[in-house]
């Protein structure tokens, strides 16, 4: 997790004062210290705190992804780079500082929703790229901090190029915005306990969220038209049965005969070929397709 600092942002040092450490050298030494301190240069110049990042941002980190930042060297886009910024939002839930953990549970809530509205395909995504965030810590809540801006980050690497899709056409955005809401209902609304038997109202909850988006989703797959979209929304139409006969489950062992169907019938192998017919990104992420797997 990165978090925000209640540190002052880093000042403009010239890293010209590297030339002072030349000394006696050779003119191939001499030119690679200056080229060296005009790079140094370059990326003081483009330092912003992470108080003042705005959505569709490009940037890399000072340092490690994770961990407390003050400020990041913003870059055009064009360049090769480590995050974009894809959302941001303002904690007004809560009065008083929540905890490390309870503003991470916030934002890991939220994030995803906010990545989703800026890059609705997430299988169109680069590999290794994930959400993370900047949050406010302890400190900087106490000055009133409140903002969180949500991240995709390439986890080791670089990407080039904004991660902010061209135009979609209206019955992409109609499948993605359902198939999302799927999803972030099923992560979104994960019980804390493992096992059904420990918590069947959480699991049953999470149930009736999942019930509800495909309902949603299938009314909106009404007026898409294509062979393999009509073929997958008579299957999800079976799918969301099932998920609403787990959220009605009158103990654990109903709960599992619908569930397992319920799991099978989301699996996102299964929109391949309505997602190729609506001309949309058809690899699973690596990610999706374990868990599916297992």
């Amino acid at each position: 997790m990165s978090s925000r600092s209640a540190f002052r942002p880093l000042g403009g040092i010239s890293a010209v004062v590297a030339l002072l450490a030349v000394g006696a050298v050779g003119c191939s030494d001499i030119s690679d210290a200056v080229d060296s301190a005009q790079d140094g240069a370059k990326k003081v110049a483009r330092q912003r705190s992470v108080f003042s990042l705005d959505i569709g941002d490009c940037y890399n980190p000072n340092g490690k992804a994770e961990g407390e930042a003050v400020a990041v060297e913003i870059v055009p886009c064009e360049e090769a780079h480590e995050a974009q910024v894809v959302g941001e939002f303002s904690i007004d839930e809560v009065k008083t500082y929540p905890g490390d953990d309870g503003v991470s549970a916030i934002a890991d809530k939220r994030c995803p929703v906010e990545a989703g509205k800026f890059a609705p395909d997430t299988w169109a995504l680069p590999k290794g790229v994930a959400v993370f965030y900047y949050t406010p810590t302890k400190e900087s809540w106490a000055t009133g901090d409140r903002a969180v801006s949500c991240t995709y980050t390439k986890e080791s690497g670089t990407v080039t190029g904004s991660l902010k899709p061209g135009s979609l056409k209206p019955e992409q955005t109609t499948f993605l915005n359902g198939s999302n809401a799927v999803y972030d209902a099923l992560w979104a609304n994960q019980p804390e306990k493992e096992t059904v038997e420990d918590d069947l109202p959480g699991y049953k909850a999470q149930a009736k969220a999942v019930a509800a988006a495909l309902d949603a989703h299938l009314k909106g797959l009404k007026d898409v038209k294509g062979t393999e979209v009509a073929k997958l929304r008579a299957q999800l139409g079976k799918t969301a049965g099932q998920w609403q006969k787990a959220a009605n489950a009158a103990d654990a062992d109903a709960f599992y005969i619908a569930y397992d169907s319920a799991f099978t019938g989301i699996d996102p192998n299964k929109t391949v070929a309505a997602r190729k017919e609506l001309g949309l990104a058809t690899t699973v992420p690596a990610d999706e397709a374990e868990v599916w797997a297992s």
